[in-house]
């Protein structure tokens, strides 16, 4: 990679903007650095982006922490489970919690994000440690991130997505995704009725930055989706794809595109405390040739009549309406602004700018390119100023962009613009269709050529435009990943899968794959048939770094009782619509055993459950629970959980974090004090009671056998079938 390449990379994957700002703060550090930087005084109170009389409320909110925020998941079925348990337990309680004498606020739900599913807190971890409510609080949230449940974002993140309109057959493209809580936003949305497993839409996830890219996978693998892929390019020059249609081949458009551009990140100086030090106005021009090449390059991929977002968490024009002034103007009427004042009723924004002035790192002022020096050209591009024919500027509508100022909804500062593409870009309309019948391809080529003597002679027909030399093949950088092999119709391993777990005929063989070539096949995958056909046609052109759920996992004891693979609790909910045998139907009651108890018999379990696993053989099962709407303090929404059933015993193979959340939304809390061991005192300072492994109703909180066995996922074995872990 050469030194320019190196360095357009560094630019992409560590600029401050996108480095950390999906993470809400929690109040930590940097209290010994000065939170002043006059240039950046000068520069914002010149510009006149901050209404006039309200700079310096801007300027003392820009001063103050930043408030956490989290966002309930909002795909999952016990998405109102979850908000239900933090509205009527934790945040109740936390309106009676005195900190040295200060009753603390309880968190608010953003009034700008649909269904109370974001809120936000101004407690920091000084305060958390100072109460064990508030440490309860605190585990509940970690806890349920790591299960999927609740993501810690930033509030101005969460405003792009919603903005794109997302339904469940579009291709997604998410540009710069790292570190992927805008990711896990846009997989929700293509998950918004989780009674359909496969949706048709995919997103796929692209950062320049090879190690991010597994900070976006873990972010995404939470999320249990057979709808997303990873990929590690140069968002500048992120590849064209192809998918098969019909037997032909043709060019891969998206129908969304996130356009989240690296950039000097000077909205997150709540957050990013250094940016204060760090701030110069050198920092837009250097980036904004970058962003405004990433942004040409999204809306080349993009499908006429679908819609881009752009957005930076920087408030400074050279990055924000130059960028998309300059777009519109190369686009010839391409593309044009949509208006999105009223999709967010709530959320405060100011209008986009058609008018603002540059200045250098040495404080000089320039209104137009032509008072820049020869000598700045190569810093200071035409690009970065407004058009100089105002006509055309006002064709632009600039207007309809939104810039996010930090005073006024206590948040970060953010820019946003949602581009909508009317027609292919100019440069685009005489470019050749890639429009190949995939059955004729091989034969086409054997007629065109003809070797004779070892040299090949084409035979091209006097009308046939000349063709341009093949590309060479790119040079991948990063670790080497395994391979993504899918698995033939009739491959061995399916056979007694779909006759062990009885699987439906409709059932996408297909769509199965595994990271291996030879030797025995661990662990199986599935990914939607879209991204299979996007996978297949693209293996030469793209990296791929991680794609697929896991839904069966081998079992080295498992043939004996008629199938090597047990089912993997992360894939249960995009496996079970397809499973009709091996289903037990399970209690309130029968959970709580399942889940805390380590190896329960069949007859600790209510005589419906008890009859139904009793006549099932040894192997893996599915443990279904269905919600009973008279029963309105159960849980309303159906639950599935892997399980085995042994010789005499039955046991539910969930990990740690997922067992704590289905117990919660049970009404059984899990609660470890500081140092790890057993849970707190209750109130009225009663001790729990000793070798008290199994949490207890009422709110007791006690620590599990699980919460040591099941670790990071872990899996105990069973004493009838030896498991193996379900880790990969």
């Amino acid at each position: 990679m050469g030194k320019r390449s190196r360095q357009r990379q560094k630019n992409q994957s560590s600029g401050v903007g996108r480095d950390n700002r999906d993470n809400g703060s929690w109040g930590a550090g940097y209290a010994d650095i000065v939170k002043e930087n006059q240039l950046f005084e000068d520069y914002y109170k010149e510009l006149g982006l901050v209404p006039e009389g309200e700079f310096e409320q801007f300027m003392d909110a820009m001063r103050e922490p930043l408030p956490a925020t989290i966002r309930i998941t909002g795909y999952k079925s016990h998405a109102k489970e979850i908000l239900h348990c933090l509205k009527e337990k934790y945040f109740k309680e936390i309106q009676e919690v005195e900190i040295d004498g200060v009753k603390l606020e309880a968190p608010t739900p953003l009034s700008w994000y649909p269904d109370e599913l974001a809120w936000q807190t101004n407690m920091s971890r000084k305060i958390i440690r100072k109460s064990p409510l508030l440490e309860k609080f605190h585990q509940f949230l970690v806890s349920e991130t790591e299960s999927g449940n609740i993501s810690r974002q930033e509030a101005v993140s969460m405003i792009p997505p919603l903005l794109m309109k997302i339904e469940s057959h579009h291709k997604i493209l998410d540009m710069c995704a790292a570190p992927g809580s805008k990711t896990a936003q846009l997989i929700e949305m293509l998950h918004a009725d989780m009674d359909v497993p496969f949706p048709e839409g995919f997103v796929i996830a692209n950062d320049v930055d090879n190690k991010r890219c597994y900070l976006l996978v873990h972010q995404a693998k939470r999320l249990n989706s057979p709808c997303i892929m990873v990929i590690n390019h140069d968002a500048s020059i992120i590849p064209s794809l192809q998918v098969a249609t019909d037997g032909w081949r043709e060019a891969l458009f998206y129908d969304r595109i996130l356009c989240d551009v690296p950039c000097s990140g000077d909205g997150t100086m709540r957050k990013n405390i250094d940016v204060w030090k760090k701030w110069t106005t050198a920092n837009s021009l250097h980036l904004h040739g970058l962003q405004l090449r990433i942004a040409i390059r999204g809306v080349e991929q993009l499908a006429v009549g679908g819609r881009m977002v752009y957005s930076t968490c920087s408030l400074n024009p050279i990055e924000d309406e130059a960028v998309i002034a300059a777009l519109l103007e190369k686009s010839e009427g391409a593309l044009e602004l949509a208006d999105c004042s009223a999709d967010l009723p709530g959320l405060k924004t100011m209008p986009g700018v058609s008018s603002w002035k540059l200045m250098t790192k040495e404080g000089q002022w320039f209104n137009d390119f032509s008072e820049v020096p020869s000598s700045r050209h190569t810093q200071i591009r035409p690009t970065m100023f407004p058009h100089t024919d105002k006509d055309k500027l006002a064709s632009f509508h600039l207007d309809r962009c939104m810039r996010v100022l930090p005073h006024h909804q206590n948040t970060g500062g953010f820019f946003l613009a949602a581009l909508v593409k009317t027609a292919p870009m100019p440069w685009n309309k005489r470019a050749p269709k890639v429009n190949t019948h995939l059955s004729s391809l091989a034969s086409r080529v054997r007629a065109m050529l003809v070797c004779v003597s070892h040299v090949c002679v084409s035979h091209l027909t006097p009308s046939a435009p000349p063709r341009p030399p093949p590309h060479k093949r790119k040079k991948m950088f990063g670790f080497k990943e395994d391979p993504f092999v899918f698995l033939s119709e009739d491959d061995p391993v399916l056979a007694p899968i779909q006759s062990f777990y009885d699987l439906s005929p409709n059932f996408p063989k297909l769509n199965v794959l595994t990271r291996s070539h030879e030797g025995k096949k661990r662990h199986l995958y599935m990914v939607s048939k879209e991204l299979r056909n996007v996978m297949l046609n693209n293996s030469e052109r793209m990296k791929v770094i991680n794609t697929g759920v896991k839904v069966w996992s081998r079992n080295s004891d498992g043939e004996q009782f008629g199938c090597a693979f047990r089912l993997a609790q992360e894939g249960i909910y995009t496996l079970y619509p397809y499973i009709r045998s091996r289903m037990v139907t399970v209690s309130v009651e029968d959970i709580k055993v399942l889940l805390t108890q380590e190896n329960p018999f069949l007859s600790k379990l209510q005589s419906k459950a008890h009859a139904q696993a009793k006549s099932l053989g040894m192997g893996s099962i599915v443990l279904r629970y269905q919600p009973n709407p008279e029963e309105p303090l159960e849980p309303q929404c159906p639950i599935e959980l892997c399980g085995w059933r042994g010789k005499t015993s039955i046991r539910a193979f969930v990990p740690r974090n997922e067992r704590f959340h289905y117990l919660r939304m049970l009404g059984v809390e899990v609660f470890r004090d500081k140092s790890g061991q057993r849970g707190a005192p209750r109130e009225g300072g009663e001790e729990p009671k000793e070798g008290g492994e199994e949490p207890r109703e009422g709110g007791e909180e006690v620590e599990t056998k699980e919460d040591t066995e099941m670790a990071s996922g872990d899996i105990v074995g069973d004493s009838e079938g030896k498991m193996e872990s379900d880790q990969p």
